[in-house]
């Protein structure tokens, strides 16, 4: 049966099934107080030609004494790629890339952290891309309001807020603010949406453009060695 999937290397989606993907199962019995598990590894090779990389994750599932399944995925992690960082191109700033990764790769062991990290990169990108040095995190955003689209601007001050949790502690060190890993997984979202938004749609706008420029030389060029005819060809 065929499945659709998108390659964690290349980025590309692809329908697998067949010899992309292999999958092994195990079945456990941990305690009779802990109960029955299941657990499955699938390597799943990129059919792209380009790419073929390997895909390995790793799920842990609640079973019964009779091997059903029964219940949500208990545990889940990705063996290869480590991380769920998708693939950008490497004209984007080398720093906002590696906090861009180390987000994803932090997102389930420390949501925290992981908030923490795509608020630094949300404060490069800002710096980098619309030239706004301000110091303070706050203070560029405020210098962005009027730079980007109402929604976009409320998002990005989500990630300042929600960031904020993890890089301070509060007056009262007793008191926890929990990130979880889904509210860790939107601020990814958010930073991947405005390095597509912001670099890669520039790049691609650019490279367009100095694309018509070429068209335009190489027609004023084609057009200055045809021969001009003389008046009496005219005739």
């Amino acid at each position: 049966m065929a499945d659709q999937w998108t390659c964690p290397y290349c980025n590309r989606p692809c329908t697998i099934g067949g010899n992309d993907v292999r999958t092994m199962s195990g079945y456990n019995s941990i305690s009779q107080e802990y109960g029955y598990y299941i657990s499955t590894v699938t390597v799943i090779v990129c059919p792209n030609p380009d790419c073929r990389q390997h895909a390995i994750p790793l799920r842990i599932q609640k079973t019964n004494e009779q091997g059903r399944l029964y219940g949500k995925t208990l545990y889940s992690w990705n063996l290869m790629p480590e991380s769920e960082a998708k693939p950008f191109p490497a004209y984007i700033p080398k720093a906002l890339l590696e906090d861009y990764r180390e987000a994803c790769l932090t997102k389930k062991l420390s949501p925290k952290a992981s908030a923490t990290l795509s608020r630094r990169c949300l404060q490069g990108m800002i710096r980098d891309f619309w030239s706004i040095k301000k110091n303070k995190l706050v203070d560029a955003i405020n210098d962005l309001q009027h730079k980007v689209d109402t929604t976009t601007w409320d998002a990005i001050d989500s990630v300042r807020k929600v960031g904020n949790i993890g890089a301070h502690l509060e007056k009262d060190v007793n008191l926890m603010i929990e990130v979880d890993p889904e509210e860790a997984s939107l601020l990814i979202w958010l930073i991947e949406t405005l390095l597509t938004d912001w670099y890669i749609n520039r790049y691609e706008k650019e490279k367009r453009m100095k694309q018509l420029v070429e068209v335009a030389e190489q027609k004023t060029n084609q057009k200055k060695e045809i021969p001009r005819a003389t008046s009496g060809e005219n005739q």
